[in-house]
């Protein structure tokens, strides 16, 4: 859940502070580092 106004509002990437920010990944719109994508599932059947 993003709880970081300007993360609402323009996104983490475009934050003046986004480079120092500890907490991207907790109230802003940042995945972990340790998040995998989700598997998509390309079969077609």
């Amino acid at each position: 859940m993003t709880l970081c106004p300007i993360a609402l509002a323009v996104g983490c990437k475009k934050c003046p502070a986004f480079s120092v920010c500890p907490l991207k990944d907790v109230i802003g719109d940042q995945k972990k580092a340790d998040d995998k994508p989700a598997p998509s599932d390309t079969k077609k059947r």
